[in-house]
């Protein structure tokens, strides 16, 4: 974090890339529209070997924001996290939520579908008192199932420590990115918030972040191959 914030009583929204890139196309309109402050970044010597540009100015890949107005603190990053790197981010992410008095979590991913329904929306819960609350605003809560990756590991620890917490889940088609899928969600984060988060450009501009992680993506491996032949063609390594 960049010097000393107070951010008690804030809500702490994640959505690191996954399935439907659902979470990204979220975090980033919110940042957009909401005119949310960049007040700090993670990093990690196992993280792509890659910055982001932004206005002209290098940037990490992993950023934090927050609005004092909106009482919000969010995370945005721009590549999925490997599998290896899962605990390791959760527990960064969770311990950061602890030590600032985060007092809600909401997590934001896609849940693969045969034939996506673009009105639904199901969640998973840190309790049983939280879950009452959700299901009034008309979301489909997960009696059984398993919830992965970074938003599972905090959803666990969230319960643990009893703190409110929700795995929003938009149902999306995994062989697609489609801006209603964030639209959906964003309704719904509207409705848990009490925001009114307008949604007329989102089309465009998650179209923006889908083409930027796409490209992130495509850099890392092309990095990673790179590097590989570079070293496979050096001769016997020390490490072989």
């Amino acid at each position: 974090m960049f010097g000393k914030k107070d951010f008690k009583g804030y809500t702490f929204i994640e959505g690191f890339p996954g399935i439907g890139l659902v979470g990204p196309m979220v975090i980033s309109y919110v940042i957009d529209k909401l005119e949310l402050e960049y007040v700090g970044y993670l990093q990690s010597p196992d993280f792509p070997p890659l910055i982001s540009i932004h206005n002209y100015k290098p940037l990490p890949s992993i950023r934090i924001y927050s609005s004092k107005k909106y009482k919000i603190l969010t995370v945005f990053a721009e590549f999925p996290i490997p599998i290896n790197m899962t605990y390791e981010v959760s527990e960064t992410v969770y311990k950061i939520i602890k030590q600032n008095g985060i007092v809600k979590l909401v997590s934001i991913g896609g849940m693969p579908v045969q034939n996506p329904d673009n009105k639904k929306v199901f969640a998973v819960v840190s309790d049983e008192k939280f879950a009452k609350e959700v299901s009034k605003l008309g979301i489909m809560l997960v009696p059984e199932g398993v919830s992965a990756g970074v938003s599972g590991q905090l959803l666990l620890r969230a319960a643990t420590d009893s703190l409110p917490a929700i795995d929003l889940l938009v149902p999306v088609d995994r062989n697609m990115v489609d801006p209603s899928y964030a639209e959906l969600a964003i309704t719904y984060i509207n409705k848990l918030m009490n925001l009114n988060i307008d949604v007329q450009e989102l089309e465009k501009e998650s179209k923006e972040v889908q083409a930027k992680i796409k490209d992130l993506m495509k850099k890392n491996k092309e990095t990673h191959d790179s590097y590989k032949n570079n070293v496979e063609g050096a001769g016997p390594s020390m490490y072989a």
